[in-house]
């Protein structure tokens, strides 16, 4: 009969085996909570990633956009000047040559 234990640590055994996988049970369960929560936080972190990279495309395409327009201002801000110094030369040109008809006219006259 040495090899037989009594009820009384069969029926602690089994107590001790119960509360164990109940343990182990709910770590399980914990555990599974845990994933699901950590599923869900690396879905959101996905979905940021790929909002900050249509963020960056869009913000260079601006950047883009305002290089154009930046140029397109210094074209337009520059054609009034361009005018303006046409005007004056045109001017200019004008008065010399009205000047100068008018030395040869006179040149003429005295002939």
């Amino acid at each position: 009969m040495d090899n037989y234990i009594s009820r009384q640590e069969h029926e602690e055994f089994t107590r001790r085996m119960e509360t164990e996988n109940q343990r182990l049970e709910d770590e399980n369960k914990r555990q599974n909570r845990r994933l699901d929560a950590l599923e869900k936080t690396t879905g959101q972190i996905n979905a940021l990633t790929v909002s900050v990279e249509k963020i960056a495309v869009n913000m260079e395409n601006m950047l883009e956009e305002q290089k154009k327009q930046g140029e397109q201002l210094e074209t337009l801000k520059q054609e009034p000047a361009e005018a303006h110094k046409k005007i004056k030369e045109s001017i200019l040109s004008s008065i010399i040559g009205v000047v100068i008809g008018a030395v040869v006219g006179a040149a003429l006259a005295l002939l």
